[in-house]
């Protein structure tokens, strides 16, 4: 099978001429659902292609973990570092994906839709009786797992998406995501002084915010874990690992924020959050991949992950 054309963020026009980053809208975006011309909820239709440096793939894994949808949607994993041809089952027996039968994610996009112009990106989800891709839409994805998904849950699944709070969730993640998750990446593929600058502050005027935040609340919507506290933990694990020194997000450590640092840790010591986060992956993929220039290939000794274990 052809691979397809692999696109660049300059390609994709993520970079503007002022030197920002704009990351690129999603593709795939038909909502999973009960009503006409949404994605039918189905338990072993759909597979879920994600690698463990992308946390916008991780928080899907998460949220499957957490919810018990392992048996009821399959997962496919890409290798961390991203080759020239895109996303590699490199991991995978013959370095194949054994269902969809791929070897780069972005051939399963030119089967889809041969006119995409935009960069072949995870998490991904493809309907696995057609084999194309159905849903990239990693913002929302979560949301899809915790509430049309729930017939399918364990019966003791934590609600991570309750009513009462959801339109606070969804405002929170909306600032969370223009200001850390993707505020990182901002300052980190900025092309110019003041894009950099900018995305920093923004950066850090956030984890300021939230260090003040979890001094009244174990988590932040209360005692409860909720959909946001997936998503920012991701980007704190990656934090120390990758992004502080990839990135040049270098004011502060995470260990430096003692309420974010101990409100992380509580959350990697949970299996649905430690055991998939994967910190060797993480520094393979940014310091390796294609985030950083490292010509020589060199992947960093620390820091230590060991006192990712230490009590709360």
């Amino acid at each position: 099978m052809a691979i397809g054309k692999v696109v660049t963020s300059e390609e994709a026009k993520e970079i503007d001429k002022s030197g920002k980053f704009n990351r690129q809208q999603n593709h795939f975006t038909t909502p999973f659902g009960d009503q006409p011309g949404m994605l039918p909820v189905e338990s072993g239709r759909y597979r879920l292609l994600w690698a463990a440096v992308c946390p916008w793939a991780h928080r899907s894994i998460i949220a499957i973990k957490l919810l018990g949808l392992e048996n009821v949607i399959s997962i496919g994993k890409a290798s961390p570092i991203r080759t020239e041809q895109g996303w590699e089952f490199s991991l995978d027996h013959n370095g194949v994906d054994p269902v969809l039968g791929i070897r780069y994610l972005p051939e399963i996009y030119a089967k889809t839709d041969p006119q995409y112009s935009g960069r072949a990106t995870v998490p991904t989800v493809v309907d696995v009786k057609t084999g194309k891709v159905v849903n990239n839409d990693y913002f929302n994805l979560t949301y899809y797992w915790e509430t049309v998904f729930k017939p399918f849950h364990k019966a003791d699944a934590p609600d991570l998406y309750p009513d009462h709070l959801r339109a606070d969730i969804e405002a929170f993640n909306q600032t969370l995501f223009h200001e850390l998750n993707n505020g990182v990446y901002k300052a980190g593929f900025a092309q110019s002084q003041s894009a950099y600058e900018e995305a920093y502050h923004l950066v850090f005027n956030r984890l300021d915010e939230l260090e003040k935040r979890l001094a009244h609340s174990r988590y932040l919507f209360g005692d409860q874990i909720t959909d946001s506290d997936i998503r920012l933990y991701v980007t704190l694990a990656r934090f120390d690992v990758a992004y502080y020194s990839v990135f040049n997000t270098n004011r502060n450590r995470l260990v430096d924020f003692p309420r974010l640092w101990a409100y992380a840790r509580e959350l990697y010591q949970i299996p649905a959050f430690g055991l998939t986060t994967d910190f060797q992956a993480i520094k393979q993929g940014y310091c390796l991949g294609n985030h950083a220039k490292n010509p020589h290939d060199i992947l960093p000794l620390g820091p230590d992950i060991s006192i990712w274990n230490t009590p709360i």
